[in-house]
């Protein structure tokens, strides 16, 4: 192994010791060939002042339950047919080349409804925690025909009619495209395949943001959305609090470039399959710093995030976004403004015509719109949502979750999710539906 990925190594080794839960005892460490730099036993410091109970000394855990680590191995299609749900596989091409996957759980003739996953995610997040915990599998039971998209750049969308992944050109894009390119694609599959003129759209995170995109420069595709559901919307990151978020905003140093990718960020087979074998591993660390490094980023709440999971949530992400995408959204928590990407005052005045980047129109969203947000997201948080939620022209319904310590991916993952959101969110698709006599019987 070459020096350079040990000291690759050594960084997030250090970065380790800072997450490790507040009055923690572990025994860690650290080899460099058949030498032994570190092996330390150490009581853990405060992070950001936030105490974080621990029952018992962190410690290896090699029991993993079987059906756990099978699922952390299996794509969305498997994990769908394994648990005896109708699963299919639909291929997308997008008009500037990209060949995106779309997952199914299939209900031939119901109401589509269409989820779009988040950053650094993918289908895979609408059903990995199982049926009845995953909402993928629930709003199939209540009745719906159950899409589940692939952005450009993840785990399943890294195919192009020219490029292969390797290439430069092929991560030359940010949440734009996918907003203008392949949402817009995606929906006229799905509506072709299903015959319908309509379909549902739910969307966490980036998946609010690049339906904002779609309105904003395909407002024609508003007619084709029934009703729009927002979990965790991000359009302002003026208020952000993750602190993984600001550094990326704040720095963009060549060495940081490096690290986490110069074209796709956290490349797979370098950074971060390091980054899991040293603190998510499940059978080398354990699952109190593996948690607490997801908290540095959206927000603690412990008690929402089912550690026993954890194997299958690091075997299917982080799923892949491009470098530049990250930088778009820095760009975004820089100026406050929600706006398209930022080449500098040259490029841009030969790209815009300006010397500053346009805002997206949003204005042009005139689908209905239900916002759902929380006071412990540290991604969306609620004065930014509220700022949001002025500019758009037709949001029905807003709704912070009762619940304070709710976070980022508790919308998705939350052990509690279905009673503190997803029922009041399929109350409100019932009232929108054009016919609410919905088939539940297969």
């Amino acid at each position: 192994m070459s020096l350079n990925l040990r000291l690759r190594q050594l960084l997030l080794f250090t970065l380790c010791l800072c997450l490790v839960p507040l009055e923690s005892n572990a025994d860690l460490s650290f080899l460099l060939g058949n030498i032994t730099l570190f092996n330390v036993n150490f009581k853990s410091p405060k992070w950001l002042g936030r105490s974080i109970s621990v029952q018992s000394n962190l410690r290896i855990d090699t029991e993993v339950d079987p059906n756990i680590q099978e699922d952390s191995h299996l794509n969305t299609y498997s994990l769908i047919h394994k648990y005896g749900y109708p699963a299919e596989n639909h291929t997308v091409t997008t008009d500037d080349g990209y060949i995106l996957t779309l997952h199914r759980i299939a209900r031939p003739g119901a109401t589509p409804v269409l989820l779009v996953h988040g950053l650094l995610d993918s289908s895979a997040t609408w059903v990995m925690m199982g049926p009845n915990k995953g909402l993928g599998y629930l709003l199939y039971e209540q009745g719906y025909d159950v899409w589940m998209a692939n952005v450009r750049g993840n785990t399943y969308s890294r195919k192009h009619i020219k490029y292969t992944h390797n290439h430069a050109k092929f991560w030359d894009f940010t949440f734009h495209e996918m907003g203008v390119y392949d949402i817009p694609k995606t929906i006229d599959y799905i509506l072709n395949k299903t015959d319908f003129q309509q379909l549902h759209y739910v969307g966490h995170s980036q998946g609010t943001v690049v339906f904002w995109i779609m309105g904003s420069e395909r407002p024609e595709y508003m007619d084709k959305i029934i009703f729009m559901q927002a979990l965790a919307p991000v359009a302002y990151l003026k208020h952000c609090k993750s602190p993984v978020v600001n550094f990326l905003a704040e720095f963009q140093l060549p060495i940081v470039l490096k690290l986490i990718g110069v074209h796709e960020f956290l490349p797979k087979n370098e950074f971060i399959v390091m980054f899991n074998q040293l603190i998510c591993d499940e059978s080398t660390t354990t699952k109190e710093v593996c948690s607490n490094v997801i908290f540095l980023t959206t927000g603690f709440d412990k008690l929402q995030l089912n550690e026993t999971m954890l194997p299958v949530v690091v075997g299917h992400a982080p799923a892949g976004a491009s470098t530049k995408q990250m930088q778009h959204f820095a760009q975004v928590r820089r100026s406050g403004d929600f706006r398209q990407f930022d080449y500098g005052w040259l490029r841009n005045h030969w790209r815009y015509n300006s010397l500053t980047p346009p805002e997206y129109k949003l204005e042009n969203v005139k689908a209905k719109v239900a916002m759902y947000y929380s006071q412990n997201d540290w991604l969306a948080q609620p004065t930014d949502v509220e700022a949001l939620r002025r500019r758009l022209p037709n949001v029905v319904s807003h709704y912070l979750v009762d619940y304070p310590e709710f976070n980022h991916l508790d919308f998705i993952w939350g052990v509690d999710a279905r009673e503190l959101l997803w029922d009041r969110m399929i109350e409100n698709m019932r009232l929108h539906d054009t016919d609410n006599t919905i088939d539940t019987s297969n």
